[in-house]
């Protein structure tokens, strides 16, 4: 059985493991992949780690184009994802729909969990500065050096979690509060692209194609993500 190998962010996570299975029943191809922070994979592909298909925020897509990593005209949009807070199951959910709101349920939390190479989680770090909390918040947060910050909500470790509303839903026994209003984010759009070196070239373009047509959209809607 031809197998491709695919390197993706954790965004991406949930939506994969259904679109794999779907695609594999579809084509007979296997899709081996393995999920990470951006700046993690960036950091495997630049000390010369083989895939055939990635999936990046589109800055680390757009600096793999750069260096001559991944073929330019194969890059591909497929969704955009909003960065969220999360409590343990059960707990109350407070209210983060205007920047005033956020900051008291931030400044309220025993301890709120970010990610330190994430996306969400350099967000984060520079959203609280900008709010003028991050003396605050930084002394008593629960850094998540990689993985998912709601686990750290099930430990007991942190009374909020913040990352991509799609992490964010991986973690069972926990609850989305929803997204950090719209107005304080910059989404995150997540694109996939082919390595130059791909073994795999053929197989990676069917999936990208596959990855990229209206059929996946509900999957991606479910996880979290919009398309």
């Amino acid at each position: 059985m031809e197998k491709i190998r695919m390197l993706s962010t954790l965004g991406l996570m949930g939506a994969m493991r259904s679109l794999a299975a779907a695609f594999e029943a579809a084509t007979g191809i296997r899709v081996d992949a393995e999920f990470a922070p951006t700046l993690a994979l960036l950091k495997r592909l630049r000390a010369g780690e083989a895939a055939d298909l990635v999936i990046l925020t589109r800055e680390g897509l757009d600096e793999m184009i750069g260096e001559g990593r991944v073929i330019a005209d194969t890059a591909a949009d497929l969704a955009r994802s909003y960065v969220g807070l999360a409590v343990r199951a059960g707990q109350p959910h407070p209210d983060i729909a205007t920047e005033a709101a956020l900051r008291q349920a931030l400044l309220a939390a025993r301890s709120v969990a970010y990610s330190r190479l994430g996306a969400s989680g350099v967000y984060f770090a520079q959203l609280i500065v900008r709010m003028g909390i991050a003396a605050e918040i930084n002394p008593k947060a629960t850094i998540v050096e990689q993985g998912f910050t709601a686990e750290r909500l099930v430990s007991g470790e942190a009374d909020l979690a913040v990352q991509q509303i799609s992490e964010l839903k991986q973690v069972g026994g926990t609850e989305v509060i929803g997204p950090v209003p719209r107005d304080l984010q910059t989404p995150a759009v997540f694109s996939a692209g082919r390595m130059v070196n791909a073994k795999q070239a053929e197989a990676a373009d069917r999936l990208l194609r596959y990855l990229a047509s209206p059929e996946v959209v509900p999957v991606l809607r479910q996880s979290g993500l919009e398309p």
